[in-house]
């Protein structure tokens, strides 16, 4: 394993289609529930408490090699947003490009062979993870810190905040996210003899109705 190839993945120049997602912010900045660095706080830290769990571990669970298309049946039931669930497996669709040409890998072929639309985006990454020889904490990590990162750096530019601001959000919440890290790790172990049932579900239903809402806008400058 070389941990630089975490570097790789997580970062934000790698093509895997992040930078067109907002990841629920640009619902919330026009809601008037985003209004500065204070409340992009609040909004990153139940994102990743609820939704953003769920998808660590699914990571984390993919990386150790539990069934991805069994992880990626959890994913959806996660999802009951229609239009997150699109956005979950266009995500997907365009990280497993990224991954196979980067780290070319018989589990990426095979999960993109029975999911030529896409899989859920935190089972590829999962997998891409596992295929570039990392171990689930840093699956996990990473998609703990892409659903906090990703709506931090929307809102920069949906308001024009400070990217200080918004940069020392993401410090702020950094403890939490090791603490997410550390469940959805133990979790995923969990899953590996106990089956994906295990895996957590924590939901967020504004997040879910605002995506809704979000997909029918005429205009919009974020895909989700």
């Amino acid at each position: 394993m070389t941990r630089a190839a975490l570097l790789v993945l997580a970062d934000g120049r790698f093509p895997a289609g992040g930078h067109a997602h907002s990841g629920g912010a640009e619902a919330a900045v026009k809601a008037g529930r985003i209004t500065d660095a204070a409340s992009l706080e609040e909004f990153c830290r139940g994102r990743l408490h609820t939704s953003g769990l769920a998808a660590a571990a699914l990571a984390a669970a993919a990386a150790l090699g539990v069934d991805p298309v069994a992880l990626d049946t959890a994913a959806d039931a996660r999802t009951p947003s229609e239009a997150l669930r699109t956005a979950a497996r266009r995500l997907g669709r365009q990280l497993m490009r990224a991954a196979r040409a980067t780290w070319p890998d018989p589990e990426l072929d095979a999960l993109a062979a029975k999911f030529p639309k896409g899989a859920h985006q935190p089972v590829v990454l999962g997998l891409a993870a596992r295929a570039a020889g990392l171990g689930p904490e840093d699956a996990a990590y990473c998609s703990a810190y892409e659903g906090v990162g990703g709506p931090a750096t929307a809102v920069v530019r949906l308001l024009s905040l400070d990217p200080f601001d918004a940069t020392r959000v993401l410090a702020r919440l950094a403890p939490e996210l090791d603490l997410v890290v550390r469940d959805a790790v133990d979790a995923a172990r969990s899953a590996v003899d106990e089956g994906v049932d295990v895996l957590p579900a924590g939901s967020a239903p504004l997040l879910e109705i605002s995506a809704e809402a979000h997909a029918a806008w005429a205009v919009r400058l974020f895909a989700s």
